[in-house]
């Protein structure tokens, strides 16, 4: 296995990746900010089709003519998860390291090596020069980077007890350390898919040892069908689905913080909006995405800070697994720096203000790719 690591360059000759650092070097700002592409209840992952999707991309497809749920960009996000787990091969770590490693990228870049993120991170995990990480031409090194993750998890005692979530957060020690739980199904079946395509790659250990442990995983999202928004069919903008209520049992404060924000629906997104008047003439008494949460909790006597890069930081982190009424969603951007934030009305529904020249509205969860939750009573 250790020959494998002269061959893990190859994996950069592909002509997917030759055509050019702009395609390598993205900035943060084409990052990935599509909301749609990946709901947290992304739990029915066809390992089958993942892997005839992989192989495609691998082989050589574009990408327009391949799927694989989870992935916006997978001519661009499959060769970066392939040189991952080639990395974890070469260094004999097993299946659930390699799974881990995966789950970090794609909660830190998309799986994108990209040029810039929060302060000085980058690359595919983010990875920051000024904490010893390797230097700025390391770092963007995707080979460079995938090794530098694992000799740091192999440096945590007893990781492959912990659960993938966990082994993730030792690495990375993330403000938000449930972030990567919504990534581990999709991680899974990468893993699988690649990993048979190198030589004794399907043959892991990591099944047998008996010093693994039985600790459940911490999971992708604890959703049921009709929980994700997709019950409720199509909302029309600035509506309330029929049949949903504030649910009775939430925190009294948070009934009162949505009860508020539904009644913002329906007026335009104002960026930079104070949203004190979003009924009023003057455009800037509209809401934005942040000012909507910030005003809708001062209704209820809770005081948030104003951007969506301080509202991150509010109250605690939650699993996006285990979202309540009132909780603060986050996507677009990174998880450290995120550049949308909604809220959590329980059955799978999330209020926001989404962009210029759409209306405050409420939208399925599904329609999300949440980076990071918190809970602010």
């Amino acid at each position: 296995m250790k020959a494998l690591a002269a061959g893990i360059g190859v994996v950069f000759l592909s002509p997917i990746l030759i055509a050019g650092t702009g395609m390598m070097l993205v900035s943060s700002a084409d990052a990935v900010h599509s909301s749609g592409s990946l709901s947290n209840c992304l739990t029915d992952i066809d390992t089958d089709k993942v892997a005839g999707q992989v192989t495609k991309i691998l082989d050589g497809a574009s990408g327009k003519n391949t799927h694989i749920e989870g992935l916006d960009l997978p001519a661009e996000q499959v060769p970066n998860a392939q040189t991952i787990v080639a990395a974890g091969l070469s260094l004999d770590v097993p299946k659930k390291g390699q799974v881990a490693a995966l789950a970090t990228a794609m909660q830190e870049s998309r799986l994108r090596n990209l040029n810039s993120g929060d302060r000085d991170s980058l690359g595919l995990f983010q990875q920051r020069p000024s904490q010893g990480w390797g230097s700025a031409q390391q770092i963007r090194d995707p080979v460079y980077a995938s090794e530098q993750f694992y000799k740091h998890l192999l440096k945590v005692d007893g990781w492959q007890q912990m659960t993938v979530t966990q082994a993730a957060q030792a690495v990375q020690k993330s403000g938000l350390p449930d972030a990567y739980a919504q990534w581990e199904t999709l991680a899974t079946a990468l893993q699988a898919a690649i990993a048979k395509t190198f030589p004794g790659g399907g043959n892991d250990a990591d099944d047998k040892d008996a010093d693994q442990g039985k600790q459940p995983s911490t999971g992708t999202s604890g959703c049921t069908p009709g929980q994700d928004g997709s019950g409720f069919g199509r909302i029309p903008e600035g509506s309330v689905p029929k049949g949903y209520k504030i649910p009775k049992d939430a925190d009294p404060k948070a009934r009162k913080a949505i009860a508020w924000a539904m009644h913002q629906l329906g007026t335009l997104y104002q960026w930079g909006g104070s949203c004190t008047n979003a009924h009023g003439p003057d455009p800037m008494g509209r809401c934005d995405c942040s000012s909507l949460t910030q005003q809708a909790y001062a209704q209820a006597g809770v005081t948030l800070t104003r951007t969506t890069y301080t509202q991150v930081t509010e109250g605690k982190a939650v699993s996006p697994a285990h979202l309540e009424p009132g909780d603060l969603i986050f996507s677009r951007g990174t998880a450290a720096r995120p550049e949308h934030v909604g809220m959590y009305m329980s059955e799978g529904l999330v209020i926001e203000a989404p962009r210029t020249t759409k209306p405050v509205r409420i939208t399925p969860i599904k329609d999300w790719t949440i980076l990071a939750a918190r809970r602010v009573l």
